[in-house]
């Protein structure tokens, strides 16, 4: 149901309007609230809370289909459960009974605030602060490149609540759009996933409730490091779906494209290449499958099988994309054609939500933990 459901969006929401957004920078609002109205913002939120219950595999289901369509339009989809997870893994009862209703039946949507000009990969730079002030928390900083920042109404913030203990001094707060001292930067241009709102959020002493503190004072750290090994597969499906897209785009034209007589896909060469961009498109699939059913089955366990399928799906869909330029040739370089878009959206996977880079060294810091010698 969640597979039919989330395709039928793409291709009836999301297809038609796929180039135009991309040329506009235009943020889906529309098609977002056809998502909600089909219910698919309730996938990934509780039953007591007004969702269905699913976890990381029915989110990966989900997003596989959605990414076939637009990973920009999937991205602002996706960055609303990011944006929620904080509050799903250590908000307490009552801001669970606040928030999330809201989110499942995508009334509200949710954006996630953790990197800084000096807090990317190392999530440790973190310079925004939190001082206690009476019963209100006074956050100052300014958070760079969030998705969804602009558009969506509740923010999951990190600041530094005790600067003395480093990571262990990091918090998660609670801001909502509209509160006093809360504001955005420039919509930034950006090379792909055009359609999803990328934007500064700026916090300049923006005052909240001492309430909208989410878990314990000092656990940020340790709730955004889970926040993003329950989230980076779906980060890994949008490449999947991505290149699920590239090879259909690129198969069907290696069939109507006659040179020398033939279709080009009666020639080796070219098998080959749509032969290989298939068997990683496959690999990939199973991995990211499997590791999101480790991750619902595994909580206390899942960095590696997170970063893993990451690394490789998303690394796959940059090469599976162009590759689908090369077998297109010169009308996969044009933006009549849409696999131009694909290879512009596809590099973005292996940067945000951690780099690929850092996904090995986690990796490896695991296989050093799991091996005595």
């Amino acid at each position: 149901m969640i597979v039919d459901t989330a395709r039928e969006i793409a291709d009836e929401k999301i297809l038609p309007r796929r180039a135009e957004l991309d040329e506009k920078n235009e943020f889906p609002t529309d098609i977002l609230q056809d998502m909600a109205r089909a219910d698919l913002f309730g996938i990934f939120v509780p039953e007591q809370y007004g969702g269905f219950g699913g976890g990381c595999f029915e989110i990966v289901l989900a997003l596989e289909q959605l990414a076939r369509g637009c990973v920009g339009v999937a991205t602002s989809y996706a960055a609303s459960a990011l944006g929620i997870f904080p509050v799903l893994i250590a908000g307490s009862e009552s801001m669970k009974e606040k928030y999330m209703p809201d989110i499942a039946a995508g009334r509200k949507w949710a954006a996630f605030g953790l990197t800084e000009a000096n807090a990317g990969s190392d999530a440790s730079g973190v310079q925004t602060t939190a001082v206690l002030d009476g019963d209100e928390w006074v956050l100052n900083g300014t958070k760079q490149w969030i998705t969804n920042g602009g558009e969506s109404q509740i923010y999951s913030i990190v600041a530094i609540t005790d600067p003395s203990k480093g990571a262990r001094g990091a918090s998660i707060f609670i801001v909502e759009d509209g509160d006093p001292g809360f504001s955005y930067g420039k919509k930034e241009n950006k090379m792909g996933i055009r359609a999803s709102a990328t934007r500064e959020l700026i916090m300049n002493d923006c005052r909240i409730p001492r309430d909208r503190l989410v878990g314990r004072q000092g656990t940020g750290f340790i709730t955004v490091m889970k926040t993003l090994d329950v989230s980076r597969p779906g980060i890994a499906s949008l490449g999947v779906g991505l290149a699920q897209a590239a090879l259909d785009e690129a198969v069907t034209y290696a069939k109507q494209r006659i040179q020398f007589g033939k279709p080009i896909i009666s020639f080796q060469a070219v098998q080959h290449m749509l032969a290989d961009m298939a068997i990683q498109l496959e690999a990939a699939r199973a991995l990211v499958y499997a590791a999101a059913r480790h991750i619902d089955n595994n909580p206390r366990n899942m960095s590696k099988a997170s970063s893993m399928c990451k690394v490789f799906a998303t690394d796959m869909a940059m090469k599976v994309t162009t590759d689908a330029v090369q077998v297109l040739g010169g009308y996969g370089y044009m933006k009549e054609y849409p696999v131009e878009k694909m290879m512009r959206d596809a590099k973005i996977l292996q940067i945000y939500e951690g780099t690929n880079q850092i996904q090995r060294n986690v990796v490896g810091q695991e296989l050093n933990r799991e091996y005595t010698i």
